[in-house]
């Protein structure tokens, strides 16, 4: 059963530009479009998510989506977008970067699926690696002329005077390997469509154009628009840098946070974009946040929604209680089950001690902890005064003088939290 691919993307902001007779071709019958993901990392980020998202959809109305990873291209590197070129990497890397993209891509894509529409990965290196020099300029160059390719955005602005570095040839070239990407699925896959970001519709337009002067054939074009903030800071990234989806760089906790703290106007076009939620849904969410946007309801929502996709419910839940430690709301045994990356990261900026495991052995007097090991508190009068007041905690459990710390308080056997107050912590970190 077909549905109307073009009109869920339109609701959803995701559409940038499309050929013209696009809409009509896909609903003819099922058809398969690619999106092309580099590879020069062994994990996606969620600035690929946009274009995931749309197969996802594509796949959704019926139809087959092909993720195509870009080994041969991520050897050479891609101008759109870009100043200056990419590092080029070996086969071994590409490989192993392909195997670990599959796995992420799995979690939105059905690639196990009976039905004729089932999720394919293909890699460019597979077709490129034994096509010789000579034989690509003379099969495949001679149809596209230089002025063509001169007259694309990505290479214009490469060569323009703001650009110090130039342009190499082996990037000039980029725009004509991945236009024969789509002429070789179009012949060995009957795909006539390629998705990707707006900065993508030069390469994109040229592999149509190869579709035509070599296939002989129609091929169509489609592009969302390059995801923005609305206080113009590059979505995607943090001052630690790329949000991945790899739970070893970027924690479900980092992840989920950086959805849950978007911006009101983000929240609303990010919800579109990046769950699967239906319109109606959606319109409810957004006119229930606008009633008391103060409770965050929409970023809750669409941070839970992309969380759970990406991470799966139970790290979801996980990063939920690490949330709510910061505020109280959590107890000794929900410090206990973090693991050490998550710790660290929900405490990163905290003052830290280090302390000897056999001190912590052999029990560490609190007074002594909070004064003189650590200089949470700058005297041992002030730490008596303060567990006097009540203000004291221990991994979030308050404590009274003469309280020990012993091994039993370690938090991932190597951790323990101090607090004064609602707001102020202190981590110990023990030393074998």
């Amino acid at each position: 059963m077909i549905s109307n691919f073009v009109e869920e993307l339109k609701w959803r902001g995701m559409i940038h530009d499309v050929m013209p007779g696009t809409e009509e071709h896909l609903m003819e019958q099922m058809r398969s479009a690619y999106v092309g993901i580099d590879p020069t990392a062994d994990s996606l980020h969620i600035g690929h998510l946009v274009g995931v998202m749309m197969l996802k959809h594509f796949q959704a109305s019926g139809h087959r989506p092909i993720a195509l990873v870009g080994g041969a291209t991520g050897m050479i590197g891609d101008p759109s977008g870009k100043s200056d070129e990419r590092n080029l990497l070996d086969e071994e890397t590409l490989r192993h970067n392909q195997e670990a993209i599959k796995e992420q891509l799995s979690r939105f894509l059905d690639f196990d699926s009976d039905e004729e529409n089932a999720a394919v990965l293909v890699n460019n290196y597979d077709w490129m690696k034994d096509f010789s020099f000579l034989e690509f300029i003379r099969d495949v160059g001679k149809h596209i002329t230089v002025n063509y390719m001169m007259a694309k955005d990505s290479v214009k602005k490469r060569l323009s005077a703001e650009s110090a570095e130039g342009m190499s040839f082996t990037e000039f070239t980029y725009q004509l390997v991945q236009g024969y990407d789509f002429l070789h699925l179009y012949r060995e896959k009957d795909l006539t469509l390629q998705m990707g970001g707006s900065d993508q519709w030069g390469n994109i337009t040229t592999g149509t154009e190869l579709v035509r002067r070599i296939g002989g054939g129609k091929a169509y074009a489609m592009t969302c628009p390059l995801i923005t903030k609305a206080d113009g800071t590059k979505f995607g990234k943090t001052a630690g840098g790329n949000i991945w989806l790899d739970a070893e760089r970027t924690s479900p906790y980092k992840f989920y946070q950086y959805w849950l703290n978007t911006s009101d106007e983000d929240a609303a076009k990010y919800i579109k974009i990046f769950t699967f939620l239906g319109k109606e849904e959606i319109e409810s969410l957004i006119a229930e946040h606008q009633e008391a946007a103060h409770q965050r309801g929409l970023q809750k929502r669409l941070a839970e929604e992309v969380t759970i996709s990406t991470h799966g419910l139970e790290n979801y839940e996980n990063a939920v209680k690490a949330s709510e430690i910061l505020f109280g709301k959590s107890t000794a045994a929900n410090l206990k089950a973090l693991n050490e990356k998550t710790f660290l990261d929900v405490f990163e900026g905290v003052p830290q001690a280090e302390v000897s495991r056999g001190e912590i052995e052999a029990g560490l007097d609190i007074v002594v902890a909070l004064a003189e090991k650590t200089g949470f508190l700058s005297s041992n009068g002030e730490a008596r005064r303060a567990i006097k007041q009540n203000s004291i905690s221990v991994n979030q459990e308050k404590v009274v003088d003469g309280h020990t710390i012993t091994t039993d308080d370690l938090i991932n056997k190597r951790f323990v939290l101090l607090q004064r107050g609602k707001k102020n912590y202190f981590v110990i970190r023990i030393l074998d």
